[in-house]
């Protein structure tokens, strides 16, 4: 396990520069090579787009013995005072907006720290004049937005951010106690007017139960990032982990990449969370009947493995009347989540609008009558 953790650190920047001028290269997303700008050269990428065999991390052994010799990278990172996000510096950069709520940062010297490097890494397939075209459409779509909106959003382009992710593998096995329903009917008979019906009424006949069911669990997602909620980055799922590259830090060329904040420890707990639904759900498959309780549920979590990967998106975040509001991307599907304001006025005066045709119809409908 030494070995394979033997401590490694890569200069971000080392990679990324024209091999014939020395020019700053950007990656495109769907393209083998990194072509320069300023002298034309193509820089060929030395990792493929394929997919790769992907390799697990111990957990356990990990957390006792291979956590502090893991390769690492140096990166250097500037942190937004607003909502707390790390990320990578673009080189030559000295201002910028913060991806993540659109705070302007002002950027002076950043913080080098060295953090666990990834594994894998999802390269953007959805090009940024992709992501412009789903966001316009995404804005002019918006029923009900102030008519300002446009005009805050689009202050602030889309920028293309790689996010930390955990995955988890592991095998459960959960003991259970609870409570099997069985529904069955009744007649009862009941008096309208003096006349005797009947009805069938349906009762639960409720008998203890407990037993252990086997769950297998294969690349559980962690977002290990506090900047994105959690709702959102779910809703992006899912993702075509099968096409994982081995990470190079040529597909980070041009884009913003964030620093995980949620350690690999914290992220397995996250990862329960996300198991935590589908064991109940094979708990009460297995206790059986129309209605189940769970009283107790013991969880034992065996041959834990983890990848620490990046996945790409397209984000837009604005501010509008002092709230952040964000616009997101899958990199990879170009599958589409957003936040968006409503215009009170506008929707008063809609139901306004209604309420008098409404009214109006009524008073004609009525005056007809007569």
């Amino acid at each position: 396990m030494a070995n394979e953790f033997e401590e490694k650190t890569h200069e971000v920047e080392s990679k990324v520069k024209c091999k014939d001028c020395g020019a700053l290269l950007k990656y495109h997303p769907g393209q083998m090579s990194l072509n320069c700008e300023y002298c034309g050269c193509h820089n060929e990428i030395t990792e493929q787009l394929k997919p790769v065999e992907q390799e697990e991390i111990d957990f356990l052994s990990f957390i006792a013995n291979a956590a502090d010799a893991a390769p690492k990278m140096n990166v250097t990172v500037v942190k937004c005072n607003s909502c707390g996000a790390s990320t990578t510096l673009k080189p030559n950069v000295t201002a910028d907006n913060c991806a993540f709520c659109g705070t302007a940062l002002v950027i002076q010297g950043g913080t080098a720290t060295n953090i666990i490097a990834p594994k894998y890494v999802l390269p953007f397939s959805i090009d940024l004049k992709k992501g412009v075209e789903s966001f316009k459409k995404w804005l002019h779509g918006l029923w009900f937005a102030p008519n300002d909106l446009k005009h805050a959003a689009q202050n602030d382009k889309l920028k293309g951010v790689y996010l930390p992710y955990w995955t988890y593998d592991t095998n459960t096995v959960s003991s259970y106690s609870g409570m099997r329903g069985d529904h069955y009917y009744v007649t009862e008979s009941y008096t309208v007017n003096g006349k005797t019906q009947t009805r069938q009424v349906q009762k639960t006949r409720w008998t203890p139960a407990s037993g252990t069911v086997y769950d297998q669990f294969d690349d559980v997602l962690v977002l290990a990032s506090n900047s994105l909620p959690d709702k959102y980055a779910n809703e992006l799922e899912p993702w075509d982990l099968n096409n994982l590259a081995g990470f190079n830090e040529q597909f980070l060329s041009g884009f913003v990449a964030e620093q995980y904040q949620i350690d690999v420890k914290g992220g397995f707990e996250k990862a329960k969370g996300r198991m935590d639904p589908v064991i109940r759900t094979t708990v009460r498959r297995d206790i059986g009947g129309d209605v189940q309780q769970i009283l107790t549920m013991n969880v034992i979590y065996n041959d834990i493995t983890f990848k620490h990967i990046l996945l790409p998106i397209w984000i837009s975040a604005f501010r509008y009347n002092n709230k952040v509001y964000r616009f997101m991307i899958n990199g990879r599907t170009g599958e589409v989540q957003g936040e968006r304001p409503y215009s009170f006025w506008k929707i008063f005066f809609t139901v306004l609008a209604a309420v008098v045709v409404i009214g109006g119809g009524i008073y004609l409908w009525s005056q007809k009558g007569e």
